[in-house]
């Protein structure tokens, strides 16, 4: 029941991704979640690791854009200034804004990667759809709002089910 939530890598953050492994694979487009991915959900901008590591991905040669459920100010505010596309308000897990983003790219659903660090919005959606699904640890917990909350009781759910399965191998998770 709960292995549409199981993503395809395990990271810590997005520093740890092997980039230049995914982009030998055939991977040329990555779609990430902006909040507790890459900065903290009340880190207003990106901060220097993180500018150079988006300057990587661009040197590798992905296409990168951001797709958050998050409002248009908060989403503009962070993409913007770094010129990167984004869909704002995306209501994710539903199919439609993994497919705008990969029109934007256009590219195909074998061609891009989806990096988030929720179960429930980022790996679902990207695994329904076939991508390849990233999931990091989030970032800064304690400012998530009260939807990733309920959504943060379900993934511990569906944990204890993926581990009682023997799906969910922690020695292979985040050391």
């Amino acid at each position: 029941m709960f292995e549409m939530l199981m993503p395809k890598l395990r990271v810590n953050t997005v520093f740890d991704i092997d980039l230049e492994d995914l982009y030998a694979k055939g991977y040329r487009g990555i779609i990430t979640d902006l909040d507790n991915t890459l900065v903290g959900a009340k880190t207003p901008l990106a901060h220097p690791e993180l500018i150079a590591w988006f300057e990587l991905v661009k040197k590798i040669g992905f296409q990168l854009i951001i797709v958050s459920n998050n409002q248009m100010e908060r989403v503009s505010a962070f993409a913007a200034p770094l010129d990167i596309q984004f869909v704002h308000q995306a209501r994710k897990p539903f199919n439609a804004p993994f497919h705008k983003a990969m029109k934007l790219m256009g590219l195909s659903n074998t061609e891009t990667i989806v990096i988030g660090d929720q179960m429930l919005t980022d790996v679902y959606g990207g695994n329904r759809l076939g991508l390849l699904t990233v999931l990091v640890l989030p970032i800064s917990v304690q400012d998530e709002g009260w939807t990733t909350r309920m959504n943060r009781r379900v993934e511990r759910i569906a944990l204890t089910s993926l581990r009682k399965k023997g799906l969910w191998l922690e020695e292979e998770h985040r050391e």
